[in-house]
């Protein structure tokens, strides 16, 4: 099985909290992450979005793009108005070669809620959860027809965060949502990384390699600190720097025969994590214990 490994610009540059990074150039970005061995790179703020623009600027790095985050609405409106507001977006992907999207919804109010304790969150109640699976597949099989297929992004904060409820949207929608693993944010959440992977490995189709730092992470939920102050404390960093067990998520995606891109995204304080640094450390990381799991580096 082949695989190749991309990285998020929210390394070097954060679009929720311009502060850190926000000066960085784009231009610094693309370069240092072709330098620290890269094969590709999510979208970022700083990014163009017109499909030409956009070759013109990742081209000259060697840079393929791997997917772009959504800020998904569905549980708030309709399957047609949610498609409608995703078809420029879904073009750009297309146009550039990404397979799938980074969908996470965000309704009730992700953004606002980054600065809040993490206990206050949006949820789904018992009964609403059949038809948000309705909904979520009737849209995900029109961006299949589209050309690019929608990557489920648990997430926190958001309506589907803890292994718990990806466990309930995987059981109430039907194939073409695929699931965006995320280790960081199942481990944020309360959960078990190795263990949800190996759950829903089948329909896993994106993978963000994030690693957390324990002590951190066991401090920010007794605390109930907000999503970014636990970010400004460190609770993320690159695979191979923290406790998430890699070799063990990578084995069971080798195992099933997962072929998609695997995504190092790690937002730090750029002042306090050299973004270069641990790029580099991300990508050495990841590419040898891929490697030691059975998957060659396309």
């Amino acid at each position: 099985m082949s695989v190749k490994i991309a990285i998020n610009p929210i390394t070097w540059t954060n679009d929720d909290v311009p502060e850190l990074g926000g000066g960085t150039p784009l231009e610094q970005c693309l370069s240092e992450m072709r330098g620290a061995g890269y094969a590709g790179t999510e979208l970022g703020g700083k990014y163009p979005r017109e499909s030409a623009a956009l070759k013109g600027v990742l081209g000259p790095h060697g840079l393929e793009l791997a997917s772009g985050w959504w800020d998904g609405r569905l549980y708030e409106r309709g399957v047609e108005a949610e498609f409608e507001d995703i078809q420029a977006h879904l073009t750009l992907l297309r146009d550039l070669g990404a397979k799938h999207v980074v969908y996470a919804d965000t309704s009730m109010g992700r953004h606002d809620g980054i600065w809040q304790p993490i206990s206050k969150r949006p949820r789904l109640r018992g009964e609403e959860w059949e038809e948000y699976g309705r909904k979520l597949t009737d849209l995900a099989e029109r961006m299949a027809e589209f050309g690019v297929g929608m990557a489920f992004h648990h997430h926190m904060g958001t309506i589907v965060e803890t292994d718990e409820e990806v466990d309930l949207l995987m059981s109430v929608t039907g194939e073409r949502v695929g699931l965006l693993f995320d280790s960081g944010h199942s481990a944020f959440g309360g959960g078990d990384p190795v263990a949800l992977c190996a759950r829903h490995a089948e329909r896993i189709v994106h993978v963000h390699c994030k690693d957390v730092r324990v002590d951190v992470l066991h401090a920010a939920r007794e605390r109930d600190v907000s999503f970014m102050d636990a970010v400004l404390e460190g609770i993320f960093t690159v695979p191979g720097d923290g406790g998430v067990d890699f070799p063990s998520i990578l084995k069971t995606l080798a195992k099933t025969g997962y072929r998609g891109w695997l995504v190092v995204e790690a937002e730090q304080d750029p002042n306090k994590a050299h973004p270069l640094t641990y790029a580099k450390m991300g990508h050495e990381n990841l590419a040898r214990m891929a490697a030691a799991a059975g998957f060659r580096l396309a």
